[in-house]
């Protein structure tokens, strides 16, 4: 099992405090003779007549001296993990969370932005200190 990321329990108080449910810590995957792990699965029940929102969350720190380098695995992470998602729960959609810092800082960059779009990439944006979760990008209405 790979290591946890320095912000994984931030998130996963986060989600909790959003009113999610955290249902599997990690989320294990299959992806042919693979053993893969997303970091966190959560679900969150709309309403009693209506599916419940299933999200699994892979969780990024970018703490390292190459943000660029680490976007680069990252994309690559996501892009592998959404495939082996989309077969084994395709009704579970897959996050990237970074913290609201580095969102600001390096993601809100104009390069950064297009490869996001590019690539599809669903990005849960955090507070650290507060633990809450500021944003989901795109918008993520679960309140209804």
């Amino acid at each position: 099992m790979s290591a946890r990321d320095a912000f994984h329990e931030v998130v996963k108080t986060a989600l909790q405090k959003d009113g999610w449910l955290i249902t599997h810590d990690p989320y294990p995957l299959q992806a042919g003779t693979f053993d893969l792990a997303i970091d966190l699965g959560a679900e969150k029940v709309i309403a009693a007549e209506r599916e419940g929102w299933k999200i699994a969350v892979e969780i990024k720190s970018f703490l390292g001296p190459s943000k660029i380098s680490e976007f680069y695995g990252a994309l690559g992470q996501f892009i592998a993990y959404r495939s082996a998602l989309n077969s084994q729960d395709p009704q579970r959609v897959l996050y990237l969370a970074v913290s609201i810092d580095i969102y600001e800082r390096f993601f809100a960059t104009s390069f950064i932005q297009k490869l996001v779009v590019q690539n599809q990439l669903l990005l849960l944006i955090y507070d650290i200190d507060r633990e809450v979760i500021e944003r989901w990008l795109p918008s993520m209405n679960t309140d209804n």
